[in-house]
C-alpha cells in the first residue's frame, strides 16, 4: 500500500511521501487556526509547512515539479502563509493596529525585493553560459573569470523566499509579548538581508565578473580548433539515459593515433563523460556548429542514429561512419538510415551479413569489420567457475519502445528466471544487473524489476542465516571491512581528482580548467581498477547481488561471473568475448529453432522459454567442462560475430580511420574539390534554415530506438 501512495504521490520514498503529506496537511490546518484563531495551532501548522518544504526541495522531489505546474509553487507557499498569518491578525482584533499594518507592509516590500534578486540571478546566470563547453580545450585567451559563490547562485529563489523567516518570527512575537518593536526587528532583519543578498548578486554583474560573449567564445574555440587540428570526430546526441552509448567508444578513441575529438550536443552528457584525455566540445546551438572551423577532421564517428546527425552529416569534407553502440540481432543494428553515411563499421561478418539480409539500402563495398576494441577489458574464461560455486549473470535489456513480448525477459520469463537461479539444486550466486533503461517506458516492468531485487535481497539474507554461510561471512568480515575503507579512501580520491579547479566553479569555469593531465588520468585509471578490485572483496563470493549504476561497470560483472542469461541485445554479442557458457531468453515464444534461425548470437546459447525450465543446461554446463556441448560452438561464433583476435580490434580499429582519412582528402584535393568548396559556400547561406530543421528533427525519438542493448 505505502509503495503504491509513493508511485501514485510522485515521490521518490518513504520519508518524502510523509512529507508531502505533511505539507497538504499542514496549509488547511493553517487556514482552521487563523480562523478560530488558535496561535499556537497555527505556529504549529505554519512550521510544519515550512519544514516540509524545505524538506522536499532539498531531495529534489518531483512533487515540486509538478506543484509548480499546477501553479502552487514555492513562492505561493510563502505568500499563502503570509497571507494566512495576516488573516491570524485579524481575527486577533488586530486588524486596527499598527502591527497590522506593519506585517502587510513588511511582507509587500519582502515580495517586492524577489523580482530585482530574481532578475540578477537569471541575468548572471544567462552571462555566464558560453556557447559551448569544453574539456581538454586550451582556452586561456578568453580570460574567464571564476564564478559567483556557490552559496549566492544554488537555489537562490529559494534561499531569499527563506529570508521571510526573521519577519514571520518577529509579527508571531509581537502579537504574545504585546509590543511591536518584536516586529520592527523581525521585519528590519528580513529586509536587510535580502537588500544584502541583492546587493552581493550586483557584484557579479560587472563586465569583468562575466564570460566574453559567444561571438568571442566561439572565435577562441575556432583558434583552438585551427591549432589543434583534428583529424577524427566522435560525434553523439542523446538523452541523459543514453550517454553510455558514447562513453563505450572513449577509450578507443584515447588510442587513436589520429588526433581526435569529441563533439556532443546536450550539455548534460558532459558530466557524465568522466575522466579523459580527449578534447571534447559540447555545442548545443546547430548554427554555432555548423560555423565552427572543422575544415581538419577527415572521418567523423557516429555511435547513434538521431536527428541532430545532420548538423555534421552535411559537411562534405569528411567522411562519415556508423559504428553503432553494440551489435545485436536487433532491428537497431539494421536501420535503414544507415544508408546515409559513407561507411558502417561493424564487429565481424556477422554485422556484414545482417545488413545484406534486412536489404535496407547498404551496400556490401561500405561494410568495414573493424572488431569491438571496447571489448578488450573482457577476461577469457578459464573453462571452470572462479569461485567455489558458480556466479550466474542476469542482465536483461529494457522493454524497448513498444511492447513487443521479445523486446526483454523481464516481463513473462525474469522472476522464473531468477526463482530458477536462487532454488537450484546446486547452489550458485546471482548477480542482477538490469538495463539502465528498466522501467522508464513500463510501469509492468519496473514492478517486475522491483519484485526481483527484493527476491534477491531476501535470498541473500536467508543464506547469511545458513550455517555454512554463516561460516564463511565470520571468515571474511576481517577482510570485507578493509575492502569497504579500501572503497571509501578510493571514493573520496576519484572525488578530488574528478573536479578540476577549485570547488563550486560553474560550467564556464570547469571548461577554463579543465586541461588534460597525464599523471592525474594514469592515477584516476589505476584507482579506478583498485576500486573494482576492491568491491567485489567488500561481499562475499556466494552473497547476491543487484547491480545498478556506472558501477561496477557491465564487463567487470562480466569478469566476475561464470555464465550469464540475457536476451537478444549487444550484451550477449559482448559476452561472447568471454567465451563462457551463455543463455538467452526466447520471451517472443517463437521456439528455439527458429529463434536460433533468426538470431545470430543464438547460435551458441542455451535457449530459455519463458519458464526458464531449461536453466539446469546452463548451470550444467558451467560447473562440468564434460557437459558443456556448446563450446566449440561458442568459439566459432566469437569469430563470425566479433572478428579474429589478430590483429587486435584497436588495430583494426585504427586502421579503418586512417584508409577512411586518406580517402577523405583524396577526394578533397582531387578534381571535385571546387564543387564541394561551393557546396560548402551554398551551404553556409542556409545554414539558419538547416538548423532549425535539425533541432525539429532532434525532438523526435532516437532513429534506431535508442538502446541496442
Amino acid at each position: 500500500m505505502i509503495s503504491t501512495a509513493i508511485r501514485r504521490a510522485r515521490v521518490g520514498s518513504g520519508s518524502e511521501l510523509v512529507a508531502a503529506v505533511l505539507l497538504a496537511l499542514g496549509f488547511p490546518c493553517a487556514l482552521i487556526a487563523a480562523l478560530i484563531p488558535s496561535f499556537w495551532g497555527f505556529v504549529a501548522a505554519a512550521a510544519v509547512t515550512y519544514v516540509a518544504d524545505w524538506y522536499l526541495h532539498q531531495r529534489g522531489s518531483y512533487l515540486v515539479n509538478r506543484l509548480n505546474k499546477i501553479k502552487f509553487g514555492l513562492p505561493m507557499h510563502f505568500l499563502v502563509r503570509q497571507l494566512l498569518l495576516v488573516l491570524l491578525l485579524s481575527r486577533l482584533n488586530l486588524a486596527d493596529q499598527t502591527l497590522f499594518y506593519l506585517a502587510v507592509g513588511g511582507f509587500l516590500l519582502t515580495f517586492g525585493l524577489q523580482a530585482p534578486h530574481g532578475a540578477l540571478a537569471t541575468l548572471i546566470r544567462l552571462r555566464r553560459t558560453m556557447p559551448v563547453v569544453t574539456r581538454n580545450v586550451d582556452l586561456h585567451g578568453l580570460k574567464i573569470p571564476d564564478a559567483p559563490p556557490r552559496v549566492l547562485l544554488n537555489r537562490s529563489a529559494e534561499k531569499m523566499l527563506h529570508l521571510d523567516v526573521p519577519a514571520v518570527a518577529g509579527v508571531l512575537a509581537a502579537t504574545q509579548m504585546d509590543t511591536d518593536v518584536l516586529a520592527y526587528i523581525g521585519i528590519s532583519v528580513t529586509i536587510g538581508l535580502a537588500l544584502l543578498y541583492t546587493a552581493a548578486l550586483f557584484r557579479y554583474m560587472r563586465p569583468s565578473r562575466l564570460v566574453p560573449n559567444a561571438a568571442k567564445v566561439l572565435k577562441g574555440v575556432d583558434t583552438w580548433l585551427r591549432e589543434y587540428r583534428p583529424t577524427a570526430v566522435l560525434y553523439f546526441s542523446g538523452s541523459k539515459e543514453s550517454a553510455y552509448q558514447v562513453k563505450m567508444w572513449i577509450e578507443a578513441m584515447e588510442q587513436l593515433e589520429a588526433r581526435p575529438l569529441i563533439i556532443l550536443r546536450e550539455r548534460y552528457i558532459v558530466p557524465q563523460l568522466g575522466e579523459t584525455s580527449v578534447p571534447v566540445i559540447c555545442v548545443p546551438g546547430g548554427i554555432h556548429l555548423m560555423n565552427m572551423d572543422l575544415s581538419t577532421v577527415r572521418v567523423a564517428l557516429y555511435p547513434a542514429n538521431v536527428g541532430k546527425n545532420i548538423h555534421i552529416l552535411r559537411v562534405p569534407t569528411m567522411k562519415h561512419v556508423f559504428i553503432g553502440h553494440g551489435d545485436s540481432d536487433k532491428m537497431a543494428s539494421v536501420n535503414p538510415f544507415s544508408k546515409v553515411y559513407d561507411e558502417v563499421w561493424t564487429a565481424g561478418r556477422a554485422g556484414r551479413d545482417r545488413y545484406a539480409l534486412a536489404d535496407v539500402g547498404v551496400r556490401e563495398e561500405d561494410i568495414v569489420e573493424v572488431g569491438r576494441p571496447q571489448l578488450a577489458p573482457i577476461k577469457t574464461w578459464t573453462g571452470t567457475p572462479k569461485n567455489p560455486i558458480p556466479t550466474i549473470l542476469y542482465a536483461p535489456t529494457w522493454e524497448g519502445w513498444d511492447d513487443n513480448p521479445g523486446n526483454t525477459s523481464l516481463l513473462l520469463a525474469g522472476e522464473n528466471i531468477v526463482k530458477g537461479l536462487l532454488n537450484a539444486e546446486r547452489p550458485v550466486r546471482v548477480i542482477y544487473k538490469p538495463h539502465p533503461f528498466t522501467g522508464t517506458r513500463s510501469a509492468r516492468a519496473k514492478a517486475v524489476h522491483t519484485r526481483i531485487m527484493a527476491m534477491v535481497d531476501k535470498a541473500t539474507a536467508e543464506r547469511a542465516a545458513e550455517p555454512r554461510w554463516a561460516k564463511e561471512t565470520a571468515a571474511a568480515q576481517a577482510d570485507q571491512a578493509t575492502a569497504r575503507a579500501t572503497l571509501a579512501r578510493i571514493d573520496a580520491r576519484l572525488a578530488e581528482l574528478s573536479k578540476p579547479g577549485r570547488a563550486g566553479g560553474d560550467e564556464s569555469e570547469v571548461s577554463r580548467v579543465s586541461l588534460a593531465d597525464p599523471q592525474r588520468l594514469a592515477e584516476i585509471k589505476q584507482l579506478r581498477a583498485e576500486w573494482n578490485e576492491a568491491y567485489w572483496r567488500s561481499f562475499g563470493w556466494w552473497e547476491h547481488k543487484t547491480v545498478t549504476g556506472t558501477q561496477p561497470h557491465l564487463y567487470d560483472c562480466f569478469n566476475e561471473s561464470d555464465g550469464m542469461v540475457s536476451d537478444i541485445s549487444s550484451v550477449v554479442s559482448d559476452f561472447i568475448a568471454s567465451g563462457k557458457p551463455y543463455a538467452v531468453t526466447d520471451s517472443g515464444a517463437v521456439g528455439a529453432e527458429e529463434f536460433r534461425r533468426q538470431n545470430t548470437a543464438v547460435r551458441a546459447a542455451v535457449v530459455l522459454s519463458n519458464s526458464a525450465e531449461e536453466l539446469g543446461e546452463l548451470l550444467d554446463a558451467v560447473a562440468d567442462p564434460a557437459a558443456d556441448v556448446l563450446a566449440d560452438a561458442r568459439r566459432e561464433l566469437k569469430r563470425y560475430l566479433l572478428g579474429p583476435d589478430e590483429p587486435t580490434s584497436i588495430e583494426q580499429f585504427n586502421a579503418a580511420v586512417a584508409a577512411l582519412a586518406a580517402r577523405a582528402e583524396a577526394r578533397n584535393t582531387g578534381p571535385g574539390q571546387q564543387l564541394v568548396e561551393v557546396s560548402m559556400d551554398d551551404a553556409a547561406e542556409d545554414a539558419a534554415e538547416e538548423a532549425a530543421a535539425g533541432e525539429a528533427g532532434a525532438a523526435v525519438a532516437s532513429l534506431d530506438s535508442s538502446a541496442a542493448r
